[in-house]
């Protein structure tokens, strides 16, 4: 079985663009983007184990080991250009797969990174614990957002999401990236909700110093999910214009990290 959910494959594509999800999350969430990405590019949504493709399998309880199954898992797809992105500890993941394709010398075109503060970020910020108690950690997810209203009334998947949640979040915070590393040197965008207390805009601002190519820091209205339900289709495109431009740029000097407003419509590229 593919380690992959592509909701319409693409032969010979132009661009793979794969998107990587949230703590708990699986794949299906963000099956959404195919309905708006170009159509010749082909969509990879990876399952990490333990949910969606791999729900028989054990969860992974660190970052490095969820690196290392991605990369292996990626190794046959990299025929085409590769764009990267992640939310929340997707974006961890994907930051940290950029840097290791570099290392076997397929540094994908782009990288985007969303809800998550930068590793050298070290401001005021919200965490979330994963040693508390059920109820209270449900609360902490509701308040989130993103959530399913009735999943109390299934027991067995409430119990499965809650030992995710605890894994992921347990991963998130056993990360500790090397102090002094090299920037990637790949065209970056961070997107951020305006009242995201968990990824604050001054802490996805941080994540300019993760490249040194162009950054770009795009802001939402909205939460720590700022980009579910109606707000997606326009999400989706700003991301599409985002790689678009990265792919046009990439030989071009770094720019002062700008802040680009995001609404209803695709920012400026």
């Amino acid at each position: 079985m593919s380690a992959f959910l592509r909701p319409r494959p693409v032969p010979d594509p132009d661009l793979r663009l794969v998107a990587f999800h949230h703590a708990g999350g699986s794949s299906s969430a963000y099956f959404p983007l195919s309905r708006g990405i170009p159509q010749e590019w082909d969509l990879l949504l990876p399952d990490l184990p333990g949910r969606g493709r791999r729900h028989r399998d054990e969860p992974l309880r660190d970052i490095p080991a969820m690196v290392a199954r991605v990369v292996e898992d990626l190794r046959d797809w990299a025929d085409a250009p590769l764009a990267l992105f992640g939310h929340s500890l997707g974006a961890v993941v994907a930051a940290e797969t950029a840097r290791a394709l570099g290392v076997h010398g397929v540094a994908p075109v782009w990288l985007g990174v969303s809800g998550r503060p930068a590793p050298g970020y070290r401001g005021p910020k919200a965490t979330l614990p994963y040693d508390v108690s059920d109820d209270e950690m449900l609360r902490h997810l509701f308040a989130l957002g993103g959530m399913p209203d009735r999943i109390h009334e299934v027991p067995e998947f409430r119990a499965q999401l809650l030992r995710l949640v605890r894994a992921d979040l347990g991963a998130l915070a056993g990360y500790a990236p090397p102090g002094v590393r090299p920037p990637l040197a790949v065209p970056m965008t961070a997107f951020g909700g305006t009242e995201d207390d968990w990824a604050p805009p001054p802490a996805m601002a941080a994540w300019a110093g993760e490249t040194s190519a162009p950054f770009r820091r795009l802001l939402f209205p909205g939460g720590h999910f700022h980009f579910l339900g109606a707000a997606f289709g326009s999400f989706t495109a700003a991301l599409v214009a985002e790689v678009r431009a990265a792919t046009r740029s990439t030989s071009r000097s770094r720019p002062t990290p700008g802040v680009v407003a995001a609404g209803a419509a695709s920012p400026p590229v």
